[in-house]
């Protein structure tokens, strides 16, 4: 059994609990770990409606509106109990096309931290990616694994068009616009994968837990 600090679970609404592992002391990637596997957990339970994983937190919403007491004390028992190590996500290869008219900001990237186009892709493309959570958009992966030699602010001015496809870099992450939408990320490829389908279940490809890596598929030097 684990002797971790307790985390706090509340009752968010009439069929909902949250659970909040932020204030915990162990390092944040192994408590989110934790958080994929008590996903998968609550998953072969089949008592929630919904399940959302966020960062350090998660959601869930019962099929059993007289369940809340219940849960809530089971969980904080699943918890305790719990194993980081036994989910294994599945992994996935964004094959990607670097710079050019793929990736307009690959030149301002590179410039920014000395580097040449080809050592960012070489940076980007060699490291291997960890999926936090989903937000923003549907299906809009938040990674951990970006190189500090990457890490670029924000563009001052947001694109008010960013391509679906588009991979980029902003501040500490890099992802995947997973369709058109404003935003204020430095393009520095575009893939043709497809992260989100509404018709699919689940509608996602990429799951929070699972791993990836771009690989290089064209680029400009």
């Amino acid at each position: 059994m684990n002797s971790q600090a307790p985390v706090s679970i509340s009752v968010l609404s009439s069929n909902s609990l949250f659970l909040d592992a932020t204030h915990l002391s162990e390092d944040s990637l192994m408590t989110q770990k934790r958080i994929w596997a008590l996903v998968s957990q609550c998953k072969e339970s089949n008592a929630f409606l919904d399940i959302v994983p966020a960062m350090n937190s998660l959601t869930v919403y019962l099929l059993n509106t007289h369940e809340l007491a219940k849960w809530q004390t089971t969980l904080a028992t699943w918890w305790d109990e719990i194993d980081a190590q036994q989910y294994q996500g599945a992994h996935h290869k964004i094959l990607t096309h670097y710079g050019g008219e793929y990736g307009p900001d690959l030149d301002f990237v590179a410039d920014a931290h000395g580097l040449t186009p080809k050592q960012v892709i070489e940076l980007h493309s060699s490291a291997h990616y960890q999926v936090l959570f989903l937000g923003f958009q549907p299906g809009f992966v938040y990674l951990h694994g970006l190189t500090t030699q990457l890490h670029t602010p924000r563009r001052a001015n947001p694109r008010t068009h960013v391509a679906k496809g588009s991979v980029a870099i902003g501040a500490g992450q890099t992802g995947i616009y997973p369709a058109d939408s404003p935003g204020g990320w430095h393009i520095i490829g575009h893939t043709d994968f497809s992260l989100f389908n509404c018709h699919a279940n689940p509608p996602s490809v990429i799951q929070p837990g699972d791993t990836l890596q771009f690989v290089c598929l064209e680029s400009t030097s």
